[in-house]
């Protein structure tokens, strides 16, 4: 299997939700459900303040814990690539995976009644391209493949943020290169 990963350069992350945009396009999802969030974030006071951005999805980590507590296996991990995928036909929408996930992605869609998710873009990927919002970020600031590549490419990346849970946990997927305000311990969300 080889492992599959995002790379997020957030210094070049400009905050435009063109990539939240571009994955609520193609999954058609409802209005208040998202896959992709952009949030943005202050740090410092006057006279040094300092803003990022972060834009989160699923991390399709080694060890998800939403693969750990389904109760009928509907989130499992792909062999071909090890990203988190989702069976619709036998998710019962216990909501385990939503609880589980230290990051928040899962999403309960009231409507079908069960639990949806970033695949990576699964479909668009067989079919030899980019998942959705790497192929619209106009900074360029995102990138999915091979893990290890990544790894190669981006040897000063980051797995930790103080935003997020510690990596160790689940050992996600996910490579950052940081803006150096978002490693200052103290931030706030902005709200737009």
């Amino acid at each position: 299997m080889t492992r599959q990963g995002f790379y997020y350069d957030q210094t070049r992350c400009v905050g435009c939700k063109t990539c939240q945009i571009s994955c609520k396009d193609v999954n058609g999802l409802a209005l208040g459900k998202l896959f992709r969030r952009v949030a943005s974030y202050e740090t410092g006071s006057f006279p040094t303040p300092s803003t990022f951005h972060f834009a989160a999805t699923c991390n399709h980590c080694a060890k998800p814990a939403c693969v750990a507590v389904c109760p009928v296996s509907s989130m499992y991990k792909d062999k071909a690539d090890g990203t988190v995928q989702h069976d619709d036909l036998l998710c019962i929408g216990c909501q385990y995976c939503v609880k589980a996930c230290p990051y928040g992605n899962p999403k309960y869609l009231e409507d079908i009644m069960v639990v949806h998710k970033c695949d990576a873009c699964l479909q668009l990927r067989q079919a030899g391209e980019q998942p959705a919002c790497v192929a619209g970020c106009p900074a360029r600031a995102l990138e999915f493949g091979p893990f290890d590549e990544l790894l190669a490419l981006h040897p000063d990346a980051v797995f930790d943020l103080p935003l997020l849970p510690d990596s160790k946990a689940t050992e996600p997927s996910l490579l950052i290169k940081a803006r150096h305000s978002a490693l200052a311990g103290e931030y706030r969300e902005m709200l737009t």
